[in-house]
């Protein structure tokens, strides 16, 4: 199959030139008819010389064309080898200069395959193995010595020296290429930037609208900002990314394409599973679209974590086993809808947890299912919680199996879902709710029955 595919694209531009040849060819003869004057009558002669002179015509044109893909390939080939020759130099300022050879070379060829190259090559760049503790350093090499059975062993590490700057450069000229008032725009291809470190990122107003973006495995250090950006492809990842102690934004972003990639729609969506996030991190107003926002095993550990006023309009969103860490943990007046929200065995230790007029869950409409499940079976509520003004819709919510154990508070929430279960918990402690003192005023739809929960004691 992938000869196949392979072949069909060798063919297609040979095709496309067959097919202008002869449209030009046909031009030519109806111009050439027009200037000699129509024949009179039937003169197979003229005729011949007619066609004859369309069938030069086509193949002069088709030699043409033929002659500038030669010339286009090749000059594209000259320039994008020397700005790869600059990239691997020792000197910084060379390879600071091919950095600018390399984007103008993607800025002049405007084909989507060419200026991919361009892109590959400076996120290549930027995943190669780097130190950002030697990335300052002028120095080209360092030696370590070690006693090894007696013997002391010494080892010479290399590394491109002065190297912070240049992939601060390649940081600054893809962002800048991504923005909406940039010359030459960048939006339109994949970035791959797997396992690469950047250090003190910025990339607001950015706008990612490849079919693909991947961060998996990235390494983010210093100040990072994405505010405001735009990742509009279907696949977006920052699987096991790794955010150090610094300030982190994603405030103002929007997440996700509104439709699925057809082609691999498991992987479509917006994907943070396994992320570690050591600093305090906004997602304040963020919006996550698409089938698809996974934060799978991601971990808050930074004195501020907040998706104040966040929308979450996947068709799933998922929390599924994260751990939600430090001093504030923030979700007031966010929103989540879609078919299924997944708190399953989320782990909330921080110190204060706030979901004061938050809205979990959307009512079925007659164009909108709304949403089946909540799912926080086995979730973990520790230390200070509150849910006030928290609305609760959709069909079914579960907090069942969960372990409450804290300053848990439900007064003031709406429970508009048609069943709320909170029955099995593993721990009831410190839980309060608007019915505490009148049992009989609760809600039928809220279970279990009698009230309160009876801890499950297996």
């Amino acid at each position: 199959m992938g000869w196949v595919q392979w072949d069909r694209r060798l063919r297609r531009p040979a095709l496309l030139r067959t097919v202008s040849a002869v449209l030009v060819g046909l031009v030519v003869a109806a111009l050439t008819w027009l200037v000699v004057g129509a024949p009179s009558s039937l003169d197979y002669a003229e005729i011949g010389v007619l066609v004859v002179a369309g069938l030069l015509g086509a193949g002069v044109f088709g030699i043409a064309v033929r002659w500038h893909g030669d010339r286009e390939r090749a000059r594209f080939a000259q320039l994008y080898g020397a700005a790869v020759g600059q990239l691997g130099d020792a000197d910084p300022a060379v390879r600071i200069a091919g950095v600018h050879a390399m984007a103008g070379v993607a800025d002049h060829f405007t084909a989507r395959h060419r200026r991919q190259q361009c892109v590959d090559a400076l996120c290549g760049y930027l995943r190669m193995p780097y130190d950002p503790a030697f990335g300052d350093n002028h120095l080209a090499a360092r030696g370590e010595t070690s006693d090894e059975a007696g013997t002391g062993v010494e080892r010479i590490y290399k590394f491109r020296r002065n190297d912070a700057v240049v992939r601060r450069t390649i940081v600054e000229v893809i962002a800048a290429r991504l923005r909406p008032a940039a010359e030459t725009s960048w939006s339109g291809s994949d970035f791959t930037f797997d396992g690469a470190v950047f250090e003190a990122a910025d990339f607001r107003h950015t706008v990612f609208g490849g079919r693909r973006t991947s961060f998996a495995g990235a390494t983010f250090t210093g100040p990072t900002t994405f505010e405001h950006a735009r990742f509009t492809g279907q696949q977006l990842t920052f699987r096991a990314a790794s955010f150090d102690a610094q300030p982190v934004s994603f405030a103002h972003v929007r997440f996700g394409a509104k439709r699925a990639d057809k082609s691999d729609p498991l992987a479509s969506g917006t994907d943070f599973d396994g992320a570690a996030f050591a600093g305090s991190v906004s997602f304040a107003d963020a919006e996550f679209l698409g089938p698809r926002t996974s934060f799978a095993g991601a971990r808050w550990t930074g004195a501020e974590t907040t998706f104040r006023a966040a929308r979450f309009a996947a068709t799933q969103s998922s929390f599924a086993e994260a751990t939600f860490d430090g001093d504030r943990v923030v979700f007031t007046e966010a929103h989540l809808s879609g078919t299924r929200i997944v708190f399953a065995g989320t782990r909330f230790y921080a110190t204060t947890v706030d979901f004061d007029k938050a809205r979990v869950g959307a009512p079925a409409r007659s164009r909108n299912r709304g949403t089946h499940l909540t799912d926080a079976c086995a979730a973990e509520f520790h230390g200070a919680f509150t849910f006030t003004d928290t609305v609760f819709a959709g069909r079914r919510l579960d907090f069942g199996a969960g372990d409450f154990f804290g300053e848990i508070s439900f007064v003031g929430a709406e429970f508009e879902a048609e069943e709320c279960s909170f029955e099995s918990p593993k721990a009831w402690v410190g839980v309060e709710f608007d019915w505490d003192d009148a049992p009989t005023a609760k809600p039928a739809r809220v279970l279990p029955d009698p009230w309160p929960p009876t801890p499950d004691r297996k």
